[in-house]
C-alpha cells in the first residue's frame, strides 16, 4: 500500500511539474491551504513564477523513492525533522544552510532570528506543530483534561484513533503512565521503557483505529467513528474554528516539533526552489501562515506579526503549541532519538500491531 502511495504521488508530481516553475510536495488539507495562501500565492504575485502543490500522506518516503529512482519530479518538500536529518545524511537533499537565508524583517541575522535547531544543513523549518489529542465534546459530560485520560476507557469510553507508527504514540503513552516529560527519551531508550510504553498502548489497542493521513483524525471525529483521536493541532483547529465542529483539544502531553522545507537532490528547478524556500521562510510569510492554521512560526521576528485568524475575530495565540498555557506538560520531539531508533521501534510497533 505504501509503495502504491509513493508511486501515485510521484506520478501526480510528473503530471503537475510540467506546468510549474516550482512544484511543492506537502501534506494536504488545511495545512497545504495555509501554505498556498501564505507562500504560494504571494510568491507568484511577487515573481510571476507558478507554484504547483502535490499532496502526500508523508512526503519523506516519496522523496526517497524519487531520488533513488533518479526521477525527481518535485522541487521542494515539507518533511518532519528526523526525516530531514536522515535524508540529508543519506545524500538525498540539496544543501541549504543558514548563509543562504535572508535576515528577519527587523534586520536580525537569520542565525539569530530562527528558533534553536530550526535550520540544518539541508532544511529550513517553517512551523512548530504539535501532536495532541482531541475529543468530541458532545460525548463526554465531563471533559478529559490529561494525557492519561486518553488511555482511560473506563472513565472516558469510546473508540480511539492514533497515527499508525511509533513516533509520538510511545512518548504520549509514557507520559500517560506517569513518566515526566523531561525523562521520556531516557526511559524510551531502555528495553524496560519500551515495554512500559507498549503496555500502556495495550490498554486501548482493541478500541483503536489507526490513521495515516493528517486529514483523517478530524474526519473520524466528525463521522462519529471515534470519541477521541491523536491529531496534528492545526487540523483540529481548522475543523473546530473554521468549520464549527464540536471538538475539544487537550494540550497536556503534547509532542511538538518542526516541519521543514527541503530540496530533493536532483530537483528539476533547484535554483528556483531555493528562491521559493527563502521567500516562504521570511518573517512576513511565516507570520501570514499563522492566519490560516494554528502552527507557530519558526522565526522570532514573525511572532509579533501573528494576530487574528483569517475570520478577522479569532485570536491565534491561545491555539499555538508554544502558548505558555499549552506548554505546561509538553515534550519537544527528539530528532536525535528518532534518527537513531526509528527503524527498530517501528519494527516493534508493526509487530505489536499485527499480534492478536
Amino acid at each position: 500500500m505504501k509503495k502504491l502511495l509513493v508511486l501515485t504521488t510521484a506520478l501526480s508530481a510528473v503530471a503537475y511539474s510540467a506546468q510549474a516553475d516550482v512544484t511543492v510536495m506537502s501534506w494536504g488539507g488545511s495545512y497545504t491551504t495555509s501554505q498556498v495562501e501564505a507562500y504560494h500565492k504571494p510568491y507568484t504575485a511577487a515573481t510571476g513564477k507558478n507554484v504547483v502543490s502535490v499532496d502526500s500522506d508523508n512526503p519523506a518516503p516519496a522523496v526517497k523513492a524519487m531520488v533513488e529512482a533518479g526521477n525527481v519530479t518535485v522541487d521542494v518538500a515539507d518533511v518532519e525533522y528526523a526525516d530531514a536529518v536522515r535524508l540529508c545524511d543519506d545524500g538525498m537533499l540539496e544543501p541549504i544552510g543558514m548563509d543562504a537565508l535572508p535576515p528577519g524583517a527587523d534586520g536580525t541575522p537569520a542565525a539569530d532570528d530562527f528558533l534553536p535547531g530550526a535550520v540544518t544543513d539541508c532544511a529550513v523549518a517553517t512551523i512548530v506543530f504539535s501532536t495532541i489529542y482531541a475529543y468530541d465534546t458532545t460525548k463526554f459530560p465531563e471533559a478529559p483534561t490529561t494525557v492519561a485520560d486518553f488511555f482511560n476507557l473506563e472513565k472516558f469510553p469510546g473508540k480511539r484513533a492514533m497515527r499508525k507508527g511509533a513516533k509520538a504514540n510511545l512518548e504520549m503513552a509514557l507520559m500517560a503512565d506517569g513518566v515526566p516529560a523531561a525523562d521520556v527519551y531516557a526511559t524510551l531508550a531502555t528495553p524496560e521503557g519500551v515495554d512500559r510504553a507498549f503496555a500502556e498502548l495495550d490498554k486501548i489497542k482493541k478500541d483503536t483505529i489507526w490513521w495515516e493521513a493528517g486529514a483523517q483524525p478530524p474526519q473520524l471525529l466528525a463521522d462519529g467513528e471515534v470519541a477521541m483521536t491523536t491529531a496534528y493541532n492545526g487540523r483540529i483547529f481548522a475543523a473546530a474554528v473554521a468549520e464549527g465542529k464540536p471538538f475539544g483539544t487537550v494540550w497536556d502531553g503534547q509532542v511538538y516539533e518542526y516541519d521543514l522545507y527541503v530540496i530533493p537532490k536532483g530537483a528539476p528547478n533547484k535554483d528556483e526552489a531555493l528562491e521559493f524556500v527563502k521567500f516562504a521562510t521570511s518573517t512576513q510569510a511565516l507570520a501570514d501562515q499563522a492566519k490560516w492554521i494554528a502552527y507557530g512560526p519558526s522565526r522570532k521576528s514573525s511572532a509579533a506579526l501573528v494576530g487574528l485568524f483569517n475570520d478577522g475575530k479569532t485570536e491565534m495565540a491561545p491555539y499555538m503549541p508554544t502558548n505558555p498555557d499549552n506548554m505546561k506538560n509538553a515534550l519537544g520531539s527528539s530528532y536525535e532519538f528518532w534518527v537513531d531508533h526509528d527503524a527498530e521501534l517501528n519494527e516493534r510497533f508493526n509487530a505489536w500491531l499485527a499480534a492478536n
